[in-house]
């Protein structure tokens, strides 16, 4: 004989301030790409024009995270009995490579100027870099006031996308003073390879932490063996087997495992006390625990 309890469902609960702080980032970012495009077509500057472009990246990648949110908070169905959570997994993975894909482009551009320094227009450099560092510092400023950038990674991702732009701009507006008055057009690349390591640096954490929640890995502040431990001090279990812990997606745990009780335990008291340990110490949410008798255990294998 066995006894099934599965913990409560809390799917699509992506938080509210998530949403607002993407939301003025967004907005934010598409007003200034929409400054500079105009204006580049007015003053006939292809730095302008490149820079806008640039942004567009950033535009694509913030849609992308809000739409992940949005999708995530869909109730799950029969055909998707977990629902959407993993959508927000998936975009920061894809936020996470966009943002390899343009460092390497940034490094492959400084190796080129390396190999033939180029004059920079660094007036007009600066005062782009400028506009666009003021534009990220806002973006960033809503993303870490209105949204969870510690424990989600779909904000995380998005936030580095604002961080590595802004950081770009910071090294943009140094790189312009030293040629402006020093004339040294080797610190252009420089600084632009410093930037795209820090870039790629933030990104690989991201890439890795999604995809260790993609490959259902035990999430990497919860320790599994202690978790066995703790249930197999329960009064009455003589063996816990079948433990499964990983994440749905960023803050979200769960965990399923089998419980064999002693011939005299109280099944239900078994599964109350493992069920108060999952949630209060793990703080785990979503649980699915089976209670087991040794008879039951010996015809299993018997099948």
């Amino acid at each position: 004989m066995s006894s099934h309890h599965h913990g409560q469902e809390h799917y699509g609960e992506p938080g509210h301030n998530n949403k607002r702080g993407l939301g003025i980032a967004l907005i934010v970012t598409f007003g200034i790409m929409l400054l500079e495009f105009i204006g580049g077509l007015v003053t006939n500057s292809l730095a302008l024009l490149s820079d806008s472009g640039h942004m567009l990246s950033d535009v694509s990648s913030l849609a992308l995270s809000l739409l992940a949110i949005t999708v995530a908070a869909k109730p799950p169905s029969l055909r998707k009995t977990f629902g959407y959570q993993r959508f927000e997994i998936l975009a920061a993975l894809f936020n996470a490579i966009t943002l390899f894909v343009i460092s390497g482009f940034i490094i492959v551009e400084a190796f080129k100027r390396f190999q033939q320094p180029q004059a920079v227009d660094s007036i007009s450099m600066m005062a782009i870099a400028f506009v666009g560092m003021l534009a990220n510092i806002i973006s960033a400023v809503a993303l870490l006031k209105q949204g969870d950038v510690q424990e989600n990674i779909n904000m995380r991702s998005a936030y580095l996308h604002v961080i590595g732009d802004a950081l770009s701009s910071v090294g943009a507006i140094v790189a312009g003073v030293l040629m402006q008055f020093y004339s040294w057009y080797l610190v252009d690349p420089i600084v632009s390879m410093l930037v795209a390591v820090v870039i790629s640096k933030g990104a690989w954490k991201v890439a890795k932490q999604a995809l260790h929640i993609l490959m259902e890995g035990v999430p990497l502040n919860m320790d599994a063996s202690q978790i066995k431990s703790d249930l197999a001090a329960i009064s009455g279990v003589s063996e816990v087997h079948e433990l499964r812990v990983w994440s749905l997606t960023s803050g979200c745990n769960a965990l399923s495992c089998h419980l064999v009780a002693e011939a005299a335990a109280d099944g239900q008291n078994i599964l109350m006390q493992a069920t108060n340990t999952i949630r209060e110490k793990f703080k785990i949410q979503q649980a699915a625990i089976q209670i087991e008798t040794s008879d039951y255990q010996c015809m299993q294998k018997l099948i």
